[in-house]
């Protein structure tokens, strides 16, 4: 194929040129063509004000730090250090135990059995040194039962907590070991994995997920603390967190801002009905320790609107693959048959988006069950019936989350479909009516131009209309093309 101007090539270069083009065609798709100046300005116009809006928002709600409070030493809320054992050694339990109540030798109840091997079991006695903080080198001795769930050896590295109020022999004691070391491998392992099979664009993704933490702990979560609305917070950061991890992973794209959109309009479908559901279902947000610490801690808090909140942040991972999922599938759809409307790109892209639904919506499910197995469990050794496990607040959360997230994901897929057919369709002179190209002609030429490699990503041959000539139609069996003199006026132009 020869452009206007251009000395025509070789038969057997142009062969071999064009089976290149035929064949990375065949397996490979490179970025979409960005639509025409018209249409970006739209997308434009609903995008940047979205944006603005969010950073104007960061501005308005950031916090000035973790606001300070009072240590109660409850759970969480203590003040620990880094420890390691130096020695452990057995003991007789009788010994260690001495000062607690004899058992009274029953052992059909939980409690009975523990007290009986705490006075006839083999105990061990662990010394810890503190290798953190000003206690450094400070060391004290941790007793460890034989029914305890976390047993201690000697090397191990432990976190202590730190109660000032206590006797010195009791202001320590071992409430975790330190996980640190198979943690980070696993991080490590994972990061790459992540850069391996996604190479650039898993390098990406990582660094929006190092942004998307960055943004909930450095602004959602102070945020929070310090008295500001959940609901807003939450939806400004899970904004900001879609915008730089969607623009950063798949560029700076009119596919891009299309997917953006679709994401925003079903965040505020699962606001809106998770808002309406907490309130109608009375859910309080405040069911366990936790929460409770929370609430004693941060009085101001709404727990509700925490409740809200995470709803919201919860379903913005799997919201993100599904808007990107769908625009894209339409996008490739227009590309493969840029004659396709508005309506025929929306049934295909919706056959897709089914299959999409029921993978999706199953997995969102599971994680919520996955997460809530050990509370499921407690309720089935307590032969409780599938109403009052679900009538109980705990187990209604979950319930409300789930299908609440479930429901945005649905939408999602409808809606950013149409909305990227839309797009596609409405542009169908491509980036050719900006370069000042004709649109390309679509009739049997297509044929033609698709062998000859011309409609490689971006790009297709516009010709007359006329039937092939017998050189034409030979190159076509042999996937080469004759040689175009200027009188053709062979163009190149776009797909959009």
């Amino acid at each position: 194929m020869t452009s206007p101007g251009n000395a025509p090539e070789s038969p057997g270069h142009a062969t071999g040129s064009t089976q290149s083009h035929v064949h990375a065609h065949s397996h490979s798709h490179g970025p979409a063509a960005p639509v025409s100046k018209h249409l970006r300005k739209v997308i434009a116009a609903v995008v940047i004000p979205f944006a603005t809006a969010v950073l104007v928002g960061l501005v308005a709600f950031w916090p000035g730090g973790t606001p300070a409070h009072e240590r109660t030493g409850v759970g969480f809320d203590r003040q620990t250090q880094d420890g390691r054992v130096t020695k452990v050694v057995s003991v007789d339990c009788a010994d260690v135990n001495a000062s607690q109540v004899p058992p009274t030798g029953d052992t059909s109840t939980p409690s009975g059995r523990e007290a009986v091997n705490e006075q006839t079991g083999q105990c061990k006695k662990a010394t810890v040194e503190v290798t953190t903080g000003e206690d450094k080198g400070r060391t004290f001795v941790e007793v460890v039962q034989p029914d305890a769930p976390r047993q201690l050896h000697e090397g191990q590295g432990v976190v202590v907590a730190y109660a000032p109020d206590a006797p010195r022999d009791l202001q320590y004691s071992v409430t975790d070991v330190d996980r640190t070391v198979p943690m980070a491998v696993l991080a490590g392992l994972f990061a790459l994995a992540v850069v391996v099979v996604g190479r650039l664009r898993g390098l990406m993704a990582l660094i929006a997920l190092a942004v998307s933490f960055a943004v909930l702990t450095l602004f959602i979560l102070p945020a929070i603390l310090q008295g500001s609305n959940p609901l807003v917070v939450a939806v400004i950061g899970a904004s900001a967190i879609m915008l730089i991890a969607l623009y950063a992973c798949h560029g700076l794209t009119a596919r891009t801002s299309v997917a953006v959109i679709g994401t925003l309009i079903s965040l505020v479908l699962i606001g809106l009905l998770g808002s309406l559901f907490i309130g109608w279902a009375s859910l309080s947000g405040n069911t366990d320790d936790n929460t409770g610490l929370i609430h004693g801690l941060y009085p101001d808090i709404d727990m509700s609107g925490l409740l809200l909140a995470g709803v919201i942040i919860g379903s913005l991972g799997v919201l993100d693959d599904v808007t990107v999922t769908q625009t894209s599938a339409v996008w490739e759809l227009h590309q493969a048959d840029p004659t396709m409307g508005v309506r025929r790109l929306y049934r295909a892209g919706i056959r897709i988006g089914r299959d999409h639904i029921a993978s999706v919506v199953n997995t969102l499910v599971l994680a919520y069950a996955g997460a809530a197995l050990p509370l499921l469990l407690l309720f089935s050794i307590a032969q409780s019936s599938v109403g009052t496990v679900a009538n109980s607040e705990l187990v209604a959360e979950e319930i409300v989350r789930t299908l609440v997230g479930s429901i945005g994901l649905v939408a999602s897929v409808p809606v950013t479909t149409v909305l990227a057919a839309l797009v596609v369709s409405a542009d169908r002179t491509g980036l050719g009516a900006e370069a000042g190209a004709p649109a390309p002609v679509r009739t049997g030429m297509s044929s033609f131009a698709s062998v000859t490699g011309c409609r490689k990503l971006g790009e297709v041959t516009s010709v007359p209309r006329r039937s092939l000539s017998v050189a034409e139609a030979a190159a076509v069996r042999v996937g080469t093309a004759p040689n175009q003199g200027p009188s053709r006026n062979v163009r190149q132009a776009r797909w959009s």
